[in-house]
């Protein structure tokens, strides 16, 4: 590229600043696919003859292969993966090679091949996510009828069924699969042939090649076609909800498995011990993908930095976006992986949260609904229940066995059913709203999630 313009060598310092062959190399793949159908539109165009194009298809392929196979030598003072591609064919097939780069520029490639890549790791990152729901939906089958107490404030609120609480999560997993969806049909656009900025006046067929590399459209403006990195930051948004779904569901599991709540066990292949103290058994995955969504929210915010103040068109700052997609990339489908296998292993402490959700002070709440069924206005009905909550805690009786003469003087209305009020099943039972956490409900919701992940 300096050949003609340049009477110097590049500074040294300069290459190693600027190369990105030494994180963008993973790109080849989409490099070879998009050149392949840039070749052949060049061929249609009558740039290329037939004898040309199969020499360039050819040469291309077996590159593919020599760096899917880690035979191939890349060179930093060829910048990027697409010099170090174009170069090599050209070295191997001669003027043909160096025909391949007609009526196109990196700007446009790069936007191509990271498009193309992106696409194929939206997949596959949707695949992570349906996984994680199969664990997530396998542990609350197998664990339909257990208890635990729902939390606000990190303080006891009512009995929820464990199910229940796993499958909250399952549809917060559903959100980013729909949100990973999105990002991917609104990507679907092909920006080959936006050029440099300006297009070309060699005319190609980009709705052929858009067609050809499963684009299901083209851009309609060159300079937004290679300046355009909305769908980068979409999908690092997309990301970093799911880190933070993925870390929520971490801070459960490190404390379910505390002494203190006891609710559950990690299997010893998920769990990390102490260089001092050999009684330890640490939740080391779960505070780990805790500590990488930080990675997320940088990349995204590392992203939106470098494209803010970016006049129009291409900058050579856009070659910053790789590193954060990769980045985040890599570390979400490993999250996804490692927490799909530790939550199919995670063992339920039942005895545990059993006796937990059968605390009476859960089921509070449920003495007021009954003053309201009553005909007792809820602030009033809230009011009498809180006294006799404070006098429990006052006294250190259990709510359901305060002093009936007590519960006389403050609620004589529920006197008679008091302690058929303590049931949890039959608190949950009653608590068939739509969404709500009856067993009914919760198994109703089990099935249409078996199915829809079959």
């Amino acid at each position: 590229m300096r050949h003609g313009r340049f009477e110097e060598s590049m500074s040294n310092l300069l290459r190693d600043y600027g190369e990105s062959i030494s994180f963008d190399w993973r790109l080849y793949r989409h490099d070879i696919l998009g050149s392949i159908a840039h070749a052949r539109a060049l061929m249609t165009a009558g740039y290329l003859n037939g004898d040309e194009f199969a020499s360039i298809e050819t040469g291309l392929n077996k590159i593919g292969e020599e760096i899917s196979a880690g035979e191939f030598s890349f060179s930093v003072d060829l910048e990027d993966i697409h010099m170090n591609i174009e170069k090599e064919l050209t070295a191997r097939i001669g003027d043909a090679g160096a025909k391949l780069h007609t009526a196109r520029s990196r700007n446009d490639q790069v936007a191509t091949d990271l498009r193309l890549y992106l696409k194929d790791e939206i997949a596959a990152l949707q695949k992570g996510v349906r996984g994680l729901q199969k664990a997530l939906v396998g542990l609350a089958s197998t664990n339909e009828t257990v208890l635990i107490p729902g939390y606000t404030h990190l303080q006891r609120a009512q009995p929820v069924p464990l199910a229940h609480h796993l499958l909250a999560y399952v549809e917060m997993f559903d959100r980013d699969h729909d949100r990973l969806k999105d990002t991917a049909a609104r990507m679907d656009e092909l920006p080959l042939g936006s050029g440099a900025l300006a297009a070309s006046t060699l005319l190609l067929d980009r709705e052929a090649i858009a067609q050809e590399l499963g684009f299901s459209r083209v851009t309609q403006n060159s300079l937004d076609g290679v300046s355009d990195r909305d769908f980068a930051l979409e999908l690092l948004s997309a990301l970093a909800i799911l880190g933070m779904h993925l870390s929520r569901l971490s801070e459960d599991i490190v404390l379910w498995t505390t002494t203190e709540f006891g609710f559950a066990k990690l299997s010893d292949r998920h769990s990390t011990g102490s260089s001092l103290m050999p009684q330890k058994k640490n939740p080391d995955i779960a505070e780990l993908t805790r500590g990488k969504t930080g990675r997320l929210y940088g990349n995204l915010f590392s992203l939106l930095t470098v494209l803010k103040g970016l006049p129009m068109a291409y900058n050579r700052d856009l070659q910053e976006d790789k590193e954060a997609i990769f980045d985040s990339v890599d570390t979400a489908r490993m999250a996804l992986a490692v927490t799909a296998e530790m939550m199919t292993a995670l063992i339920i402490n039942k005895e545990t949260a059993t006796t937990a959700a059968s605390d009476p002070a859960l089921l509070a709440t449920d003495l007021a609904d009954e003053l309201v069924r009553k005909n007792m206005p809820f602030r009033k009905a809230h009011d009498l229940v809180g006294q006799l909550a404070a006098e429990s805690a006052k006294t250190g009786i259990p709510l359901d066995r305060l002093p009936k003469e007590f519960i006389w003087e403050i609620c004589p209305e529920l006197i008679g059913e008091w302690e058929e009020l303590f049931d949890p099943i039959r608190s949950l039972k009653a608590r068939s709203a739509t969404g709500g956490p009856s067993p009914e409900n919760v198994s109703i919701r089990l099935a249409y999630w078996k199915d829809i992940l079959a």
